[in-house]
């Protein structure tokens, strides 16, 4: 590969089009303030680099991002682009990834509003990630191991798949299908409304209002707490460790837990069937 190493440059598309080239130690900054630097490259390795331009790496082909950093200045830093590795890398920038295919993320920090929108085959491991929205409208995601703060989490997303992580969220799942966690915490209000094929396995569930209007949902061997109003006409098969607050007008399904504070049926807009009982108890 060609070298470009310890080199400072600040105008529009400083490197556009460069191809089997190594950046190495060089800084994307300064007065000039020009955008897309490093757009429309093929087989490139950008590693031990500072970023405090807009736009740097749009339509990349093959490319590696490592050691390196991106500040807030760095707004929507990866869009459109293909076949990326990002490791040992911080992003705090806006926007960072967006309508991306084949991206592996790993050891990452990330602080990004609107991280990963309409992205496709994304994988994380061993990362940290803090956004209002994440993966809006992405498919195709593998998670493992990632620590992750925000709110609007994973909408209508499809073919996602989360291991060994600490979600802490709001409105996680909307809308989303095909969706599997597993020995996971997810923390936050009206987990997962709407959402089609989601199974959950050895989490732990914590806030109000969890798993309404579901279909096709799963819950083996979980636990809730701080569940209140919880399976609201959902389609359910629930095996619960534990005890939950109150299960509101299920919708059809199974929901069986060690204990259960209140079952509500009332004000319900369509036949709730449901089986619940509590193990060894009768309801």
């Amino acid at each position: 590969m060609d070298m470009i190493e310890n080199m400072t440059y600040d105008c529009e598309r400083a490197l556009y089009n460069i191809r089997d080239t190594h950046v190495k130690g060089c800084t994307f900054a300064g007065p000039a303030d020009g955008e897309s630097v490093l757009k429309e490259t093929r087989n490139i390795v950008i590693d031990d680099c500072s970023f405090s331009l807009r736009y740097p790496i749009w339509h990349a082909k093959k490319y590696e991002l490592r050691d390196s950093k991106l500040d807030e200045k760095t707004r929507a830093a990866l869009w459109y682009s293909d076949d990326g590795i990002i490791e040992n890398t911080d992003i705090t920038g806006v926007k960072a990834l967006r309508e991306c295919r084949n991206t592996v993320i790993s050891n990452c920090r990330i602080e990004s509003v609107e991280f990963g929108w309409k992205t496709d085959n994304t994988r994380i491991s061993d990362s940290s990630i803090v956004s209002e929205y994440i993966f809006l409208d992405a498919r195709n995601i593998v998670i493992d191991h990632l620590d992750f703060k925000g709110k609007y989490s994973f909408q209508y997303v499809e073919n996602l798949v989360i291991k060994d992580s600490v979600l802490d969220t709001k409105d996680a799942f909307w809308h989303a299908k095909n969706v599997t966690v597993t020995d996971s915490v997810i923390k936050g209000e009206y987990l997962a409304w709407f959402s089609e094929g989601l199974t959950l396995i050895r989490c732990r569930i914590i806030g109000t209002q969890p798993l309404c209007y579901c279909k096709d949902l799963k819950l083996i061997d979980c636990e809730m707490q701080d569940c209140d109003l919880s399976f609201e006409y959902s389609d359910v098969e629930a095996d619960v460790i534990g005890h939950i607050d109150s299960v509101k007008n299920p919708r059809s399904g199974r929901i069986t837990a060690d204990s259960i504070g209140e079952l509500i049926y009332e004000d319900s807009i369509m036949e709730s069937k449901a089986e619940v009982t509590q193990r060894n108890k009768s309801l």
